[in-house]
């Protein structure tokens, strides 16, 4: 039952931040924001929808149970979407899941962004390690942090140069 109640709650709150993306998405688009790195990021979409969808098969398939450490690995999961949580509402505006600047705004350093410069993807790799692990799918757990570490090997580099391209006089992020 807590793998359905934490699998519905996960699929939702992507529901609702891609709704909040293309929401801000669309404001910032209309103050001249710009967009970069749009060829990976059907590959990012991918790659999220086929977490979701091998945690649930491997879920279904092995016959899951929850791990010994269960609670202590649910514990670290809320604290990430606390985290997650904090992140986004640093952004505001700003944040979205791809990558749209906005040229002469202020680099945002508040929040998780005044100690590292992308605090979402630390959460989201962390995320995609300790959800399975809460549910023993460990072949998920290693084969998405692999694919999530390559995947970041793109995109963090694209962001840095949207980044830098825009915020070029401002002080390092």
């Amino acid at each position: 039952m807590l793998f359905i109640i934490v699998f519905a709650l996960i699929c939702i709150q992507r529901l609702v931040e891609l709704r909040v993306a293309r929401n801000n998405e669309r404001y910032m688009k209309s103050q001249g924001a710009i967009d970069f790195g749009q060829a990976h990021y059907k590959y990012i979409v991918i790659l999220h929808v086929a977490f979701l969808a091998s945690l649930f098969i491997e879920y279904l398939v092995k016959e899951s149970t929850l791990s010994p450490i269960w609670p202590w690995l649910l514990a670290v999961f809320i604290v990430l979407q606390l985290g997650r949580i904090w992140a986004i509402k640093s952004l505001g505006h700003f944040w979205n899941t791809k990558i749209i600047v906005l040229p002469n705004a202020q680099l945002v350093k508040k929040g998780p962004y005044k100690w590292i410069p992308h605090p979402n993807y630390v959460i989201v790799a962390l995320e995609i390690l300790v959800i399975p692990l809460i549910f023993q799918a460990y072949v998920t757990a290693i084969f998405f942090t692999l694919l999530n570490m390559l995947m970041m090997y793109i995109r963090i580099p694209e962001e840095e140069r949207a980044l830098n391209s825009i915020y070029k006089n401002q002080e390092q992020y």
